[in-house]
């Protein structure tokens, strides 16, 4: 059973591309936001008040966010690679995302920035990375990842 080869199925390539879009959209906009600095920021239609916010952040804080965006992105990287490293380094992501919603939502006044909406986009984003780090998991398990 060592030798044998694993298919690898077709839903690995759609979740795969589709984590990398939407991860690379997120590495997107935490580049921007860090390099375009407030231009970027206000061209993104974030008022005054958002972008003091953002730039009062703690240095932890943008590492977390950090994490969960690049991990995010070199996770389905290695997904596409059929490596089993992904699912640690969604695990990883999912830890940056986490730390970044304590700090916006428990330790700070980030909330009132982008109300209900700004909501529903991180639960979105919280289930993504939960079912990239649940099909990375299965995908490993299957011995689809090497």
């Amino acid at each position: 059973m060592t030798d044998m080869t694993v298919k690898t199925p077709w839903h690995l390539w759609v979740v795969g591309l589709a984590g990398l879009l939407w991860n690379g959209y997120g590495a997107y906009g935490y580049y921007m936001t860090n390099t375009g600095g407030d231009a970027f920021m206000a061209a993104a239609g974030m008022t005054e008040a958002h972008i003091a916010y953002v730039n009062a952040m703690p240095a932890w804080t943008n590492a977390a966010w950090a994490f969960g965006v690049w991990g995010g992105l070199l996770g389905s990287v290695l997904l596409l690679l059929r490596m089993k490293w992904a699912f640690h380094v969604y695990l990883v992501s999912l830890l940056g995302l986490i730390g970044s919603l304590i700090y916006q939502y428990g330790m700070s006044d980030g909330a009132q920035f982008g109300g209900a909406s700004s909501m529903i986009m991180y639960a979105f984003i919280l289930a993504g990375c939960l079912f990239l780090l649940w099909y990375s998991r299965m995908m490993a398990g299957r011995g689809v990842l090497r």
